[in-house]
């Protein structure tokens, strides 16, 4: 029995012995060490800022892109405005609500917020908005970082949808 239970404490010892003390071997060849890093959404943020991106009111940016200028008559085209509202439920319902925040912002008073002329540019080029516009580096930031996807409508569809937009002040 003494044997027995000696031969069990020395097969448990060398098996902790056995299991201890490894070095790891590097092994030769390609290695990768990565630093993370961080990057500022925009450097237009200032630190005591508080308000959200998405309620910030900018008139003057006209974004970057096509459209330079849009003249909005005093009256809505409700044709126009019809034909928008059926290219952005089958275009932009994936990512927009009308009344709340979702991907992306709700369009209900960005007419209020943000310049018809910017509104179009980031419907039209929203790659290139997202990467010159302050405005739209911030609201990326906030939503996630969720770009907005390029849909690759035309300036007359980009047009019916502002005209659709005006509808939802």
């Amino acid at each position: 029995m003494k044997i027995a239970l000696r031969s069990i404490v020395v097969v448990f010892s060398l098996m902790l012995v056995a299991c201890g003390g490894k070095e790891e071997k590097k092994k030769e060849g390609f290695s990768v060490d990565r630093a993370k890093t961080t990057e500022k959404a925009t450097e237009a943020v200032t630190e005591t800022s508080t308000e959200k991106p998405s309620e910030r009111v900018d008139l003057e940016n006209k974004g970057v892109g096509p459209i330079t200028s849009v003249t909005l008559s005093p009256d809505i085209d409700t044709a126009l405005a019809k034909k928008g509202e059926e290219t952005y439920s089958q275009m932009c319902m994936a990512c927009h609500r009308i009344d709340k925040k979702f991907i992306g912002p709700a369009p209900t008073g960005v007419l209020k917020r943000r310049s018809p002329e910017w509104v179009m540019n980031m419907i039209l080029n929203p790659e290139v908005m997202v990467k010159e516009d302050p405005l739209a580096k911030e609201l990326m930031a906030e939503f996630n970082g969720a770009p907005m996807a390029n849909q690759g409508l035309t300036e007359d569809q980009a047009r019916s949808i502002l005209e659709y937009f005006r509808t939802l002040e």
